[in-house]
């Protein structure tokens, strides 16, 4: 008998381990999802703010006038705060977006095909995203202000 009693213990406590273990790698696992749908929802947003961008541009040039556009956009994605920053250089313009209130270099970049000179920085929180974009005999502009 006192040989089969330490056999369930040594059983009990590995089987502990082992859902330990299991329970774990699946924590972790919903987290990577959760991170991975976090980092999407930031790219839709470069993707519709790329594209609102270009429709204003297009119209600009057109009809040589000045449009002014508030923008959908979430303020906030999960419990974190972003922001989205437009920016060009001699080349082409482009949106960047990241997680955070201070705009930094980011891996998350959305190219505007067109011509632009572009500026401005929406953070997210109170206030509603604005695309201001116009256009002069010396180029077209896109302006991003709002946030706060």
């Amino acid at each position: 008998m006192p040989s089969i009693i330490p056999s369930y213990v040594y059983t009990l406590f590995a089987s502990l381990i082992v859902g330990s273990i299991v329970i774990c790698a699946c924590g972790l696992s919903t987290l990577s999802v959760k991170n991975e749908a976090k980092q999407q929802q930031l790219a839709n947003i470069a993707d519709y703010i790329a594209t609102e961008s270009l429709r204003l541009i297009s119209h600009a040039r057109a009809d040589n006038l000045t449009a002014t556009l508030s923008l959908t956009v979430p303020s906030s994605i999960g419990d974190q705060r972003y922001w989205i920053q437009i920016k060009n250089d001699s080349s082409r313009a482009w949106v960047e977006v990241g997680f955070g209130t201070t705009p930094t270099v980011s891996e998350q970049r959305k190219y505007i095909p067109a011509e632009v000179s572009a500026s401005g920085t929406y953070t997210s929180g109170l206030g509603a995203a604005t695309l201001k974009c116009y256009s002069d005999g010396s180029g077209v502009y896109l302006t991003l202000s709002g946030g706060s």
